[in-house]
């Protein structure tokens, strides 16, 4: 198992991928996928059992969905430094022909992506449907998933919720990236939900709160207390609170950066901030 600190190196250089990958190309989405660096590197890097040849049918593996798709740089960079691709291929980020677009798709055959998302509030079915088939096939692997908070204003998502509750479909994970922010301003301001740790539980789901969502050792405890409540007859949800663009300081605390590429000198101001750990690509 890697120690925190190979964690944090690990998440900072996918810190440097996310920055260069979105600036090169002069698109796409950075400020979501800094929020979420720490945790999709936790994940890959301690908590799924897989293999990272990629067989599709992910038979006794665990799995995982990024079901709100914009987040693509940083997925693909844990996936990359995870083995499933090399990581010179993350230079062809957004251009023609490339594996790697904007959101990530099958289509393409890219190892490590098992659904096309992108499209708001599809992830959290297909990801129930693959924990259902894990149970009829008697496979005790965990499905793990990851949503935006903006994202649940999508309605499709709350049939999916009631749905795994009512179905027991209790080898699940479902993470909310809690950061408050989607591309038009606070999700407060946008259309406010109330209390989505209300909502879940109003569904019948085991809910988890993380106040430090960008903290490694916070993250590894709270999986590790979400996959403890697992196979009790519920879905499990944990409401992670993250800080769009962390590890940037001028990419915090707004939503300006959910969908903006930094220009050079933003660029080099960034990288500054994090510097280069496991080699750039």
């Amino acid at each position: 198992m890697p120690t925190t600190q190979q964690l944090q190196d690990f998440t900072q250089q996918v810190r440097r991928d996310i920055l260069r990958m979105v600036h090169k190309v002069n698109s796409g989405h950075p400020g979501g996928s800094l929020g979420c660096a720490e945790f999709i590197s936790c994940l890959y890097q301690e908590v799924m059992d897989y293999s990272s040849d990629f067989p599709m049918d992910g038979v006794n593996e665990d799995l995982f969905f990024l079901s709100n798709g914009h987040i693509s740089p940083v997925f693909y960079s844990v996936l990359a430094h995870s083995g499933f691709f090399p990581v010179s291929e993350l230079a062809t980020f957004r251009l023609l022909d490339s594996r790697l677009q904007g959101h990530p798709t099958t289509h393409e055959g890219l190892p490590g992506v098992r659904i096309a998302s992108g499209s708001l509030g599809q992830g959290m079915s297909v990801a129930i449907g693959a924990a259902q088939a894990k149970k009829l096939n008697g496979d005790s692997k965990i499905v793990y998933t990851l949503h935006g908070d903006g994202e649940l204003q999508e309605g499709q998502n709350w049939e999916a919720i009631m749905y795994a509750s009512a179905k027991k479909v209790d080898n699940i994970i479902c993470t909310i990236d809690l950061n408050g922010k989607q591309i038009d301003g606070s999700t407060d301001e946008v259309l406010a939900m109330g209390s989505i740790k209300a909502k879940f539980e109003a569904f019948d789901w085991e809910v988890l709160e993380v106040e430090k969502g960008n903290d490694i050792d916070t993250i590894l405890a709270a999986l590790a207390a979400a996959k403890s409540k697992t196979g009790k007859g519920k879905p499990v949800c944990i409401l992670l609170k993250t800080e769009m663009g962390n590890g940037v300081d001028f990419m915090m605390h707004t939503h300006a950066w959910h969908g903006k590429a930094p220009s050079d000198a933003q660029l080099e101001d960034a990288l500054s901030q994090n510097p280069e750990t496991l080699g750039d690509y």
